[in-house]
């Protein structure tokens, strides 16, 4: 797994170099969406409000919530509906009840049409005021009779008191006017006891549930919306594709660095060449729709191989072989013969790898061969002076490339240097059969090196 920490410049190249691929990904995604919202069709939600009078506390209300959402309340409700088809359980699903502040209560109804939310918004909060008026009204028959007694039990203790009163001295003694007040007090008192007595009685001030209007009909559907499932489908997709580049970075073992392939390698760095575009070899296998699409999607060049600097033109991409080939006589200023080791399919390290031994067929004889990372096998030697390993970066793992350089071991060759090639945009600049009339641009000898495990 690749240890490096994954920062906004990563992510940044890879929307530069994958930004066609995420385009793709993100048009899929917002397709997928669209899809969702025809197999989903849109619903749409009506909310009716229902008013409680009185003194209620928070848990009272919450138990109202549950009441009108209840199976009791949504059975009548799809009773009196005649929905065919729906039963109270499914309808259960469809309707929702929450306590709003001033004691009023908001019924939701979700249905596929305005108007069938509209309705079953309304007829769910008239079932629901129904149902509490009843509930109210079938209390404790033994608490109501016995509230009806003690009314009854006043009413008689008040005609006693006139009595009392009447028969009373008329104010004619200070005993008789004070009989008469007291008896005036407690006729009051009694009725102000009757009169709490009433007002404590929940069937009183509990009942009457009032419906505040009906329910508007909704103008827009619910959400999730289609816009709302197309753009989250968009949007999922891409960031789906964004981690699952940056996943599959970051379990990436393959080395991008030139450091590190000249480390893995066991040896010194000659430089880096640059390969344009137009160099490709036109096989076969890259004429079809699939080899097409993946050259559009921009899936043939890593992406997040580190920005390197182009040489420009074909001026600066001779310099820079010629620069390499400078190097490499100065490490061996006696050799002829120097073997061309080059990873198979690595097709960028190949046409690298014929211009070098175009450059340095001068004073040096290059022979290149390819050689399977699989099954590295590198022929022995014979007239070489080494080994030289040209390939491009971020193709080849540690393990990949210490295996190359065994079986360069095997064969009695010393590795002494690495050269990594970078694939270029094509530009307008000259091209092979443009070069001038002093380079001859041949070609090394290709053979392929095939055979067992080293």
């Amino acid at each position: 797994m690749n240890e490096d920490t994954i920062r906004l410049a990563t992510v940044g190249r890879l929307l530069r170099r994958r930004w066609r691929l995420l385009a793709v990904l993100t048009v899929v995604g917002a397709l997928a969406g669209f899809g969702t919202s025809v197999v989903f069709p849109p619903r749409y939600t009506a909310s009716a409000s229902v008013l409680l009078p009185g003194q209620w506390e928070e848990r009272e209300l919450l138990t109202q919530v549950d009441i009108a959402t209840s199976s009791s309340v949504v059975d009548l409700t799809a009773a009196k509906l005649g929905l065919p088809g729906v039963s109270g359980t499914e309808l259960r699903e469809q309707v929702t009840a929450q306590a709003a502040d001033g004691n009023i209560i908001t019924i939701s109804g979700t249905a596929g049409t305005p108007a069938r939310a509209q309705q079953l918004a309304d007829q769910l909060a008239q079932q629901f005021v129904g149902f509490a008026a009843r509930i109210a009204g079938s209390g404790d028959p033994d608490a109501a009779t016995g509230t009806e007694a003690l009314r009854q039990k006043v009413l008689e203790t008040n005609r006693r008191i006139t009595d009392l009163a009447d028969a009373a001295d008329p104010g004619r003694t200070v005993e008789g006017v004070q009989a008469r007040t007291s008896l005036e007090k407690l006729r009051t008192s009694l009725e102000e006891a009757m009169t709490k007595l009433d007002e404590a009685d929940p069937a009183n001030d509990k009942a009457g549930m009032v419906v505040m209007g009906p329910a508007p009909r909704p103008t827009g559907a619910a959400p999730p919306t289609r816009p709302q499932l197309i753009a989250a489908g968009a949007v999922l997709f891409f960031l789906l594709a964004v981690v699952g580049h940056l996943v599959a970075v970051r379990r990436d073992r393959r080395l991008r660095t030139e450091r590190e392939i000249a480390a893995a390698l066991g040896s010194v760095l000659l430089g880096t060449v640059d390969v344009p575009g137009e160099w490709r070899p036109k096989r076969p296998e890259g004429r079809g729709a699939v080899a097409r699409m993946r050259r559009f999607l921009g899936l043939g060049m890593r992406w997040d191989a580190p920005a390197s600097q182009p040489s420009g033109d074909e001026a600066g991409r001779r310099i820079r072989f010629r620069r390499v080939c400078a190097r490499l006589h100065d490490r061996l200023p006696a050799a002829r013969r120097l073997l061309v080791v080059v990873p198979e399919g690595d097709e960028t390290a190949l046409r690298a790898a014929g211009q070098l031994a175009a450059e340095a067929r001068s004073h040096l004889a290059l022979r290149v061969v390819e050689v399977p990372v699989d099954r590295p096998v590198v022929p022995d030697r014979e007239t070489e002076s080494g080994a030289l390993v040209v390939l491009s970066a971020g193709s080849w793992t540690a393990e990949e490339l210490a295996g190359l350089a065994g079986a360069c071991a095997d064969g009695r060759h010393e590795v002494v240097g690495t050269v990594v090639a970078n694939p270029v945009p094509a530009r307008t600049a000259q091209s092979a059969g443009d070069l001038p009339d002093n380079v001859t641009p041949a070609l090394a000898e290709r053979r392929h090196a095939r055979g067992g495990a080293v």
